[in-house]
């Protein structure tokens, strides 16, 4: 991963300020759209590669702000680019767009009731990680900076990207594959900021941390080779079920007796166990899927090297066979130090010194850390949860009760705008 550090910029930026460009009545005013649009999206979600729709919504309002627009980037991604009335750098904004298999059972008004097929099964479909109110942020966004163009010093490209989540098994997709195809490309953007809605994070707060931000995530498949035999007779055979357990078990002492967690945090998750089609036979294989998660790449060598030898070991130990595959995943989310710095003045002129927040690395993953591979980037947490809710009131992202509070998504809108302003006027 290249780091892209400028001593002499991360000195001057203690003395920077964030300015008031004056556009609080514009943000105020896109507030209910936003709201609505928000609403919108999360009624109709789409999975990843799959956001057809979704796309289709943002190009059309794009081109009604008189945006520039380019359609079809990673097969449904949508670019935006909006030149301001004076010369200067470029800066994007992205936002990703995809929904899970995840079926909803809150009691929204708007509650998704779609469903669609993942993986050959039938599955309901939720934005039950947020990417709806992140949209809705970046398109409220667009239509305020696109009424003040006297107030852009260069060019903002807004990149609306698909499958954050991941693409299907044999596609492409993602920050990956954008740039692959060229979103940081004509015109070359200097640097990029994103943020992700936490449903955590009460709302009027902001979190970030410099460097290692989000963890690296790989995904692993381990397919165990057996002997079938009637379940009656487990002697009869070599059951890979009982192998695959003992497997799990294995790959947990990794991390819990091997990894040095206070170097960084690393965490295996199997998320996904099968095998059989009977009670009564045991049968030939059996196989494990799940992520590993890392914020070291040392750490992150070592896990997959032990994973391949323990796995390979433990099922020789009780005469069956195992492979371990493991892909290449996603790098960590790596906030550039001297741009961090020299946009917090921002994130503390809309959200107020009190209410933006140091906090540790996250295990969680983004493929936002694609862009921060080639460019200087910025991703922060946006808060989203209930401002009365208890402390531990509020469901996890990727679950079925998942919800955000709107009344966090306005200021999302100012940091947005407000960050690419100033990052533009520094960059003069």
């Amino acid at each position: 991963m290249k780091i892209f550090i400028s001593y002499t910029f991360l000195l001057i930026s203690f003395s920077i300020q964030a300015q008031n460009h004056g556009l609080e009545k514009d943000i105020a005013a896109v507030e209910s759209k936003v709201i609505e649009w928000r609403r919108d999206i999360h009624q109709h979600p789409e999975l990843s590669n799959r956001e057809f729709n979704t796309a289709e919504k943002i190009a059309e309002h794009l081109r009604a702000l008189g945006i520039e627009v380019q359609t079809g980037v990673a097969h449904t991604g949508v670019v935006g680019l909006l030149k301001g009335n004076r010369p200067g750098k470029v800066v994007a904004l992205r936002a990703d767009i995809d929904a899970l298999p995840v079926t909803e059972r809150n009691d929204l008004p708007f509650k998704s009731m779609v469903t669609s097929e993942y993986l050959g099964q039938e599955v309901g479909v939720m934005h039950a990680c947020g990417h709806d109110t992140h949209i809705a942020i970046m398109m409220g966004v667009a239509e305020v900076l696109s009424k003040n163009k006297d107030k852009i010093r260069g060019t903002i490209k807004f990149v609306f990207q698909p499958a954050e989540e991941g693409p299907p098994p044999g596609e492409e997709g993602g920050a990956e594959l954008m740039v692959k195809q060229g979103v940081l490309e004509n015109p070359k953007v200097d640097a990029i900021y994103g943020l992700h809605i936490g449903s955590y994070l009460p709302v009027g707060q902001i979190a970030y941390k410099p460097g290692g931000a989000m963890a690296a995530a790989q995904r692993f498949v381990v397919n165990i080779k057996g002997k079938q035999t009637h379940g009656s007779a487990p002697w009869g055979g070599v059951d890979p079920i009982f192998v695959a357990a003992k497997i799990v078990d294995g790959f947990q002492s990794i991390i819990s007796r091997e990894m040095e967690l206070t170097k960084e945090a690393a965490v295996i998750t199997v998320g996904k166990m099968s095998g059989g089609v009977r009670n009564n036979i045991i049968p030939e294989s059996a196989e494990l899927i799940g992520t590993i998660r890392t914020l070291d790449y040392d750490m992150q060598k070592q896990i997959n090297e032990r994973m391949k030898e323990m796995a390979s070991a433990i099922a020789k130990a009780y005469r069956a066979e195992a492979t371990v595959e493991i892909d290449k995943g996603v790098p960590i989310t790596y906030n550039d130090l001297a741009l961090t710095e020299a946009s917090l003045p921002s994130l503390k002129e809309v959200a107020g010194d009190d209410n933006v927040h140091l906090i540790k690395a996250i295990t969680g993953a983004e493929d936002f850390s694609f862009y921060q591979e080639k460019i200087p980037g910025f991703f922060f947490i946006l808060g989203g949860k209930d401002p009365n809710a208890g402390p531990n009131d509020h469901f996890p992202h990727h679950t079925p009760d998942f919800k955000i509070d709107d009344s966090g998504l306005l200021l999302g809108v100012k940091a947005m705008t407000e960050i690419a302003l100033d990052y533009l006027d520094r960059a003069k």
